[in-house]
């Protein structure tokens, strides 16, 4: 038996088909994973999401201390509630997690990490922590729900404390805001608009049947996978890990170069890197001929050389196979994914393929 959420028995109930993610007992489906990626698509669906931590820094340098560990830089977060995505880097510049930090006060941030590093994340937080005198609090009491498609945030808003609804209707993307023990932030995995919920744990099955009663299609984790590749979004563990660095993994944008003084973790490394020249990108895949993407398989540039599919999936939306890979960085347009012994043609685009609902490349 895995860990398990504090949805575990509704998920049960509900008739999810229960795996192994991580560590964790996850829904992967409640029935048709492709009418649930559709449902997120077209009008609103939710997922549980609290096998995530969260995790709660405070203290008087609490933003000198993520300037050094964060590869993007906390300091751009001047207003209360806004987000930054970021990776967290070793010293070689390997990503140890991506995730996202929230701005609340000058004393307190708040982070959300992926599930299955959140050990070695808070370790590496406390490792570092404490010449800041700052708290590491893991929210274990917390539960976070995922409401996302072009009606979820109409759908879910009915649901909420009046006052806090109405905050919430106001943010910006990547904004949050609090309101006792709850937090609404405008964020997501999935390409669609909506908001991550975080609430008292005791407080959502109770959460999740009225959602589900306002019209909010309860999904599982082969759904937020297909929504998220169709997004262009990695993850963690097949897109990007502690082997490889944002410059390799389509992350460079998220390093903050400026202000040139701050020195965060695995500066050094990347900056070797940028001037050695990266030997390898992401791109996005899609397949031409008929057969499925799939993690690990070889990717051949002819006259250039070899990579390989880090994520790969078929594509409700576009209905073709589609995949992320890391390349030769002299990849240019088109190439050739081996499956099964075969060589298939791929063209070479950038994601996203898909944003709110719209198919973002050219077919």
């Amino acid at each position: 038996m895995g860990l398990r959420t504090p949805l575990y028995e509704t998920h049960a109930a509900g008739g999810a088909r229960m795996v192994d993610f991580g560590g964790w007992d996850m829904p992967v489906n409640y029935g048709s994973q492709i009418e649930e990626h559709h449902g997120v698509r077209r009008d609103a669906g939710m997922f549980d999401v609290s096998h995530m931590c969260v995790v709660d820094l405070r203290g008087p340098r609490v933003r000198d201390f993520l300037r050094l560990v964060l590869a993007n830089d906390v300091a751009k977060l001047t207003e209360p509630g806004k987000a930054l995505y970021s990776c967290m880097l070793l010293e070689n510049g390997g990503i140890i997690d991506d995730l996202i930090v929230y701005y609340l006060d000058d004393h307190w941030y708040r982070m959300v990490v992926n599930a299955g590093t959140r050990d070695k994340d808070i370790a590496w937080l406390r490792q570092h922590a404490g010449a800041f005198e700052v708290s590491v609090e893991p929210r274990l009491d917390l539960a976070m729900i995922a409401v996302q498609g072009p009606n979820a945030r109409q759908k879910a808003a009915t649901l909420l404390d009046p006052a806090l609804a109405a905050r919430a209707m106001d943010l910006g993307p990547f904004f949050g805001v609090p309101a006792d023990d709850w937090f609404v932030a405008r964020t997501g995995y999935t390409g669609e608009d909506g908001w991550e919920i975080m609430l008292p744990a005791g407080a959502a099955a109770g959460f999740w049947e009225r959602l589900r009663q306002a019209g909010v299609m309860p999904c599982g984790l082969g759904a937020r996978d297909t929504l998220r590749l169709e997004a262009g979004m990695n993850l963690y563990g097949s897109d990007m890990d502690e082997t490889v660095s944002p410059l390799e993994s389509g992350l460079a944008w998220t390093i903050a170069w400026e202000p040139q003084d701050r020195n965060f973790i695995g500066r050094a490394a990347l900056a070797e890197q940028k001037a050695r020249g990266v030997p390898r990108k992401q791109v996005g895949l899609v397949l031409s001929d008929r057969a499925v993407l799939r993690s690990h398989q070889k990717v051949i540039v002819p006259a250039v050389g070899e990579g390989e599919v880090t994520s790969g999936t078929f594509s409700p939306t576009l209905e073709r196979s589609i995949g992320l890979a890391r390349v030769p960085s002299q990849t240019t347009d088109r190439c050739e994914v081996e499956i099964r012994g075969r060589l298939l043609a791929a063209t070479v685009v950038r994601p996203p393929f898909v944003r709110h609902g719209r198919i973002a490349i050219a077919l």
